[in-house]
C-alpha cells in the first residue's frame, strides 16, 4: 500500500469519526473501498442492517438501485453515494418496459389480474413500485425460491423481471416450466415468464471454463451465482447467492480447490489459496468499480461542509409502492 492511499484512508477515518455517518459497502466494491465500510454485505444484508442503523447519513458504496433500496426502506435517512453507478441489469428495464411486458402477456391471453409479478432486487425503484401496485414482491438471489413459492399460492402466472437467468434457474430447481419473453415460446404453458434481462458479468462464465478447470484439477469444486446461464449452473457443484457462496467456501477444507463464477473483487478476497476465478477474462463489474477512495473522501467532505452530493431522492408515490413490494419480501 502506498503512502498516498494510507493517508487518504486516515483522512476518511477521521471524517467518519467527526460526522454522523455510516459508510456502507457492497461485497463487489474495490478492496480499499470495501475496507472502509462500517456495514458490508450483499444487497439484502445492507438494506436490513441500514434500517437498524441510527446515523443521520448513509454513505452507500455500490450501485444506484442499492442506494434506492435503503432510501425506500428508511425514508427518514439521508442517503448519499460517492458515485450513482448504474447496474447494467437494472437499466435493462424501466417502468415503460415493465408495462410493455404486462401488455405482451395480455395480448397472449393472460389477463392483468392473473399475473403475479416478482422483481429481482436488481431493479430501479419505478419497477419495484409497478410490481408493488400489482400485488407483487421483490426477491434476492438468496430468497428467490421462498418468494416464488409464496407467489405461486396466488394461482397466477409469475412474471419475473429483470434477470432471465435467475428466473430460469429457480424454475428449474423447483421443477417448474419457464420461458423468456420473445423467445417464441407459448407463455401460457410456462409457470414463470421471464423478462429478457441479464448480468453482463455473470454471462462471462461458460461451460468451456468449467471443462478447463475440471480437466486441470481433479475433484475441483465449481461454484457459481444463479445469475449465470442455466447450463453453467447445471454443471456446477454449488449455486448460491453472494453470501451463500462465502459461507460455502469458508466451510471447505483449505486444501480443497474451488473455481468461483462471480465478481472478481469478491472472489479475490475469499481466501488466498486454492481459489480460482472461473473465467479466462477478469470478471470485474465496471459500475461496482466506479467508486474510488477519492470519491468516498470527497463525499464525506461534502457532508461536513453541509452540501452533500449525489443524494438519493425518490418521489413519494414511487417510494410508497416500492416499499410495499420490499416489505412483502421482508415479511417472509
Amino acid at each position: 500500500m502506498n503512502g498516498t492511499t494510507q493517508e487518504l484512508k486516515e483522512k476518511i477515518t477521521a471524517l467518519k469519526e467527526r460526522l454522523d455517518v455510516t459508510v456502507v459497502a457492497h461485497f463487489y466494491q474495490r478492496d480499499e473501498v470495501f475496507e472502509m465500510g462500517d456495514i458490508t454485505g450483499d444487497s439484502l444484508e445492507l438494506a436490513r442492517k441500514t434500517m437498524e442503523d441510527d446515523s443521520k447519513y448513509v454513505l452507500f458504496c455500490g450501485v444506484g438501485f442499492m442506494g434506492q433500496s435503503v432510501k425506500i426502506m428508511s425514508p427518514h435517512k439521508r442517503v448519499v453515494m460517492p458515485r450513482i453507478a448504474c447496474c447494467s441489469m437494472a437499466k435493462m428495464i424501466g417502468g415503460e418496459q415493465y408495462e410493455n411486458s404486462v401488455q405482451f402477456l395480455e395480448a397472449n391471453g393472460i389477463t392483468r389480474e392473473n399475473i403475479m409479478p416478482v422483481t429481482y432486487i436488481n431493479s430501479d425503484a419505478d419497477v419495484k413500485a409497478a410490481v408493488g401496485k400489482m400485488g407483487g414482491m421483490v426477491c434476492t438471489s438468496s430468497n428467490a425460491k421462498t418468494i416464488i413459492e409464496k407467489a405461486l399460492e396466488a394461482g397466477k402466472k409469475i412474471l419475473f423481471v429483470p434477470d432471465r437467468c435467475l428466473g430460469q434457474n429457480i424454475a428449474k430447481g423447483m421443477g417448474l416450466k419457464s420461458c423468456v419473453i420473445g423467445d417464441g415460446s407459448d407463455v401460457n404453458e410456462a409457470d414463470i415468464i421471464c423478462y429478457d434481462g441479464f448480468c453482463s458479468v455473470h454471462q462471462l462464465f461458460t461451460l468451456g471454463d468449467i471443462a478447463f478447470y475440471r480437466k486441470k484439477f481433479k475433484d475441483i469444486k465449481i461454484v457459481t451465482h444463479p445469475e449465470c446461464d442455466p447450463a453453467v449452473c447445471d454443471a456446477s457443484d454449488f449455486v448460491g447467492s453472494t453470501s451463500q457462496i462465502i459461507r460455502y467456501i469458508k466451510e471447505l477444507p483449505p486444501e480443497q480447490k474451488v473455481a468461483v463464477g462471480t465478481e472478481f473483487n469478491l472472489v479475490n478476497r475469499l481466501r488466498k489459496e486454492n481459489t480460482y476465478v472461473l473465467s479466462s477474462t477478469k470478471p470485474e463489474c465496471p459500475t461496482m468499480n466506479e467508486t474510488t477512495l477519492e470519491h468516498l473522501y470527497e463525499t464525506l467532505v461534502a457532508i461536513e461542509q453541509g452540501e452533500p452530493i449525489n443524494e438519493i431522492r425518490i418521489d413519494p408515490d414511487t417510494q410508497k409502492w416500492a416499499k410495499i413490494a420490499l416489505e412483502r419480501m421482508l415479511a417472509l
